[in-house]
């Protein structure tokens, strides 16, 4: 069976595809331009040591006093040691981030 195809039936579909054509070539730009922005945006260290590949610091725990904090905003002006900045960047931000206590035991 042939379908006889009207003028008008040929230019809406025509125009329901250049739609669904430019649809998916907008999302697809978008969808790249949020993936490609997104590693820079994402970046947990903002400013430490960023010369370096990876940031590591070692300690012995006798340099440990009995209560140490230790940075996990990556904001902090003594890093690796916490000195609050945390709580300005979770007012900032929204987020809840705060620093890891290591607690020495007393020995008995």
């Amino acid at each position: 069976m042939v379908l006889k195809e009207t003028g008008r039936e040929v230019w809406v579909a025509g125009l329901l595809g250049a739609a669904l054509g430019a649809g998916s070539l907008a999302f697809g730009l978008l969808a790249m331009r949020c993936l490609r922005g997104s590693a820079k945006c994402c970046r947990v260290n903002p400013g430490v040591q960023k010369d370096c590949d990876k940031v590591v610091h070692s300690m012995d725990t006798t340099d440990l006093g009995k209560k140490t904090a230790f940075c996990r905003c990556w904001r902090s002006q003594k890093f690796p040691m916490c000195d609050g900045t945390h709580n300005t960047y979770n007012e900032e931000s929204g987020d809840n981030v705060g620093p890891l206590i290591i607690t020495q035991q007393s020995s008995s």
